[in-house]
């Protein structure tokens, strides 16, 4: 196997540290555009580089439910712990070689998870209007941000071929990620999260936007994703963050 899926499959281990949250993340829809890898590394902050697949950097939306948000071993509440978001992220290594991922935005419908997520783990979450309708294997999600006339709609419906992603696919460089990056006080740091592999279904997305990309002040891709799949869902265990020289 090469080096970047070992780097990869190393990264799964659960930590023997306590994790601070508890989540699920449901419904999920992503979808990637290869990109110009110097345009992302020109972005990243300094001691992240760009993980390329096949010397193609990429550029990703994912949309989803999150649900059961809480500290770990303690309930969920109403008004904080069910909420929809939106990401873009990129797929970067850290110095020592530790593949994660970088978000560019996190937009989310319920403003107290948005200051808690900005405080924490010091991610640029955005408070944002945001629907998500679901029925069977039919899905829509919008958003909309408040300075930005562009809405972000996405129509998939879901098949019945669920599978795992393969070690050395690209599915698997864009889904097996269980670090992310983020800068808190001129420090680079690293979160960590831990989950059951992925099961990918195939799906067709009748309708979708790279919005979320613009909105980061990347060019648009002015062309439909270069790969796309769902999820119905993972539950998640969440870390706090450490220092990536630690």
């Amino acid at each position: 196997m090469d080096p970047k899926t070992d780097r990869l499959i190393a990264a799964r281990h659960q930590p023997k540290r306590r994790p601070v949250m508890s989540q699920s993340w449901d419904d999920l829809i992503f979808l990637h555009w290869a990109c110009d890898a110097q345009e992302v590394q020109s972005r990243l902050p300094q001691g992240l580089f760009v993980d390329t697949f096949e010397s193609q950097a990429h550029v990703s939306i994912v949309g989803f439910k999150m649900n059961h948000v809480r500290p770990f071993n303690l309930p969920a509440v109403p008004w904080l712990s069910f909420f929809n978001e939106l990401n873009v992220r990129v797929y970067i290594i850290d110095r020592h070689g530790v593949p994660g991922v970088y978000f560019f935005s996190l937009d989310c419908d319920c403003w107290p998870a948005v200051a808690i997520a900005r405080r924490f783990f010091s991610l640029n979450y955005v408070s944002n209007k945001m629907s998500f309708k679901t029925d069977e294997n039919k899905h829509e999600l919008i958003a909309q941000r408040k300075q930005s006339n562009l809405v972000a709609q996405y129509r998939w419906q879901t098949g019945s071929n669920v599978q795992k992603a393969i070690p050395g696919t690209l599915a698997f460089h864009l889904t097996e990620r269980y670090n992310f990056f983020t800068e808190k006080n001129g420090q680079l740091l690293r979160g960590q999260v831990y989950h059951e592999p992925y099961e990918l279904i195939d799906t067709d997305c009748t309708e979708y936007s790279d919005a979320p990309i613009t909105w980061n002040n990347f060019p648009s891709p002015q062309r439909p994703p270069d790969l796309i799949h769902a999820c119905r869902g993972v539950k998640i265990q969440a870390f706090s963050l450490v220092s990536t020289d630690a």
